[in-house]
């Protein structure tokens, strides 16, 4: 108990309930039996592919440098913008690279994700360092830890008074480049085992050549991947609640509580856009 009576302190990690593991268990596994009662096998492989996508990205955001308003200040360590809208851009970026190497078979395509994640996420997390060092004459200073795990370079001495921190520390450029990478995967990986479900399914159910509905597959498929990916990361971006600095950050342990959300998020998304299939056989 707290001074004033309140609940126990948890240093800002709370792990999840167990009702709230049973309710998510039973909510998956209804998802998976409604997949394979509409696609069978092959939306059944469809939706596990689409949880573990998502599992990926709520995970991979927890990896992500994010200091929102108070890094524009030099206030605060990471990239001076919002989890979502960070997510989403590395995110977008791998889906986009994954989806350019689809042709080319699974493994090249999921390779193409996270390096196009990957990629832009080391882009961003040098060219701020560079704003902040060159541009506002800042060192990198992490108000976490005291020392980068990955170089050993300390951080008192650099690290101002009023402030978490600033810039952008080693080991939160390479947690970016991670979250980054897991992000692109994750949602390449959703928009595969989606592009492929509606290429099998949709010639059969309205009559006409996989050529011919490839476009509407495709569109359909990224639109879904784009909108569970969003998803995802806002839930990632109300666990973290905030700014994170990368996997150094005590915040870092709430991600647990997002990999369920997101696993669970993700198998309610998910078996709409299989069910879709159901809706266009009927009409």
């Amino acid at each position: 108990m707290s001074a004033l009576g309140g609940p126990k302190q948890t240093g800002g990690v709370q792990s999840p309930t167990g009702m709230g593991i049973a309710i998510g268990i039973v909510l998956i596994i209804v998802a998976l039996v409604l997949a394979f009662f509409f696609a069978q096998m092959a939306g059944l492989i469809a939706l596990v592919g689409i949880i573990i996508g998502g599992v990926l990205i709520g995970f991979g955001v927890h990896f992500v440098p994010v200091g929102g308003a108070p890094a524009a200040m030099g206030q605060a360590p990471g990239i001076a913008t919002g989890v979502a809208m960070l997510a989403a851009g590395a995110g977008l970026a791998g889906l986009f690279g994954g989806a350019w190497a689809a042709p080319l078979g699974l493994p090249l395509a999921l390779a193409g994700g996270a390096v196009g994640g990957g990629l832009l996420m080391a882009i961003t997390c040098t060219m701020v360092n560079i704003i902040y060092v060159f541009g506002m004459g800042i060192p990198a200073a992490s108000g976490k830890v005291a020392k980068d795990p990955i170089t050993g370079d300390t951080f008192p001495e650099y690290k101002s008074q009023g402030t978490e921190g600033h810039g952008l520390p080693f080991i939160s450029w390479v947690g970016g480049v991670i979250g980054g990478a897991l992000g692109g995967l994750g949602g390449t990986l959703i928009y595969l085992e989606l592009l492929d479900i509606y290429q099998a399914q949709l010639p059969t159910i309205l009559d006409t050549t996989v050529e011919q509905i490839a476009p509407v597959a495709i569109s359909l498929a990224g639109v879904f991947a784009v909108g569970m990916f969003l998803m995802n990361a806002v839930l990632a971006a109300y666990n973290i609640t905030g700014t994170i600095e990368g996997p150094h950050d005590p915040k870092f342990k709430r991600f647990p509580r997002a990999v369920i959300a997101a696993a669970v998020a993700s198998a309610v998304a998910g078996i709409f856009s299989i069910g879709l299939l159901e809706l266009v056989g009927v009409f």
